[in-house]
């Protein structure tokens, strides 16, 4: 994933609200949001390059996703898929904190990244560029490719944008959070990050929905886990024919018991 908005715990109705983008080269294999035939309990797309992924959630309740830490150099030589700590939580019995306990203890040896973990005990972040575990507290939040809620023009944007599209909605309806997830706006070369791929990437990369050739937002999530633990997800997939716009692929959705309150 490349960008991830989540509403935690501020909805009467919904103990979690997310939605998120993955962005990709076009050429690397991938399916689309499924239960895995090997892990039937997994809901979540699959990385055919290296078989992890990058945004999950199971029928026993548990969460994850991840965003790539963007930084010079890029990935380190031989490391180990960071899609891997996604699936391995998702397929394992660790709670939430436990899980990003270990993960600590040998976060160096993966190139920089993000994690998210949560399960009906609470919802949990750690980045192996920053040190210690944090627990999420009841708010809004947004995840690029720097640390959680880093002041980016898309991580602020889709915030703003996505507490619109759930404050101003009863019930919360999915079509305006997909909407925001479309949103292409490049903000002006003054507040760009510099984050050492130059400044033309970097514009490429600045909005909410990225297109360029060869690269861009390869599908659109969204999640809404209610108090009841009844969980509903659905997906968008893109189609990179640029002449028109990433073309969407029919919208997947699915719904299902796992998530229990905590209240």
């Amino acid at each position: 994933m490349c960008l991830i908005l989540l509403a935690y715990d501020v909805h009467p109705e919904y103990r979690l609200i997310l939605a998120a983008n993955r962005d990709e080269f076009y050429n690397r294999p991938t399916l689309p949001m499924a239960f895995w035939e090997d892990h039937p309990n997994i809901l979540a797309g699959r990385d055919l390059k290296c078989g992890g992924t990058w945004l999950g959630i199971t029928r026993s309740g548990r969460l994850a996703a991840i965003t790539n830490y963007r930084e010079p150099g890029g990935p380190k030589p031989d490391a180990p898929s960071r899609g891997h700590l996604v699936s391995a939580f998702l397929s394992g019995n660790s709670s939430s904190y436990a899980y990003l306990e270990s993960i600590s203890a040998v976060g160096q040896t993966y190139s920089g990244f993000n994690l998210i973990v949560g399960d009906a005990s609470g919802l949990y972040y750690y980045s192996n560029r920053r040190s210690g575990i944090h627990k999420f507290e009841p708010g809004w939040y947004g995840l690029s490719n720097h640390l959680l809620n880093t002041p980016w023009p898309k991580v602020e944007k889709g915030i703003a944008l996505m507490k619109s599209a759930v404050l101003d909605s009863d019930p919360v309806n999915m079509d305006p959070i997909f909407h925001l997830l479309k949103n292409r706006e490049v903000p002006p070369d003054d507040r760009l990050p510099d984050t050492g791929v130059g400044m033309e990437w970097e514009r490429i990369l600045s909005p909410m929905f990225i297109q360029s050739p060869g690269y861009g937002t390869r599908s659109s999530s969204v999640m809404l886990i209610n108090r009841n633990g009844k969980a509903l997800v659905a997906e968008q997939n893109f189609n990179p024919e640029f002449d028109q716009g990433q073309l969407p692929l029919p919208m997947l959705s699915f719904e299902f018991m796992g998530f229990q309150s905590d209240r």
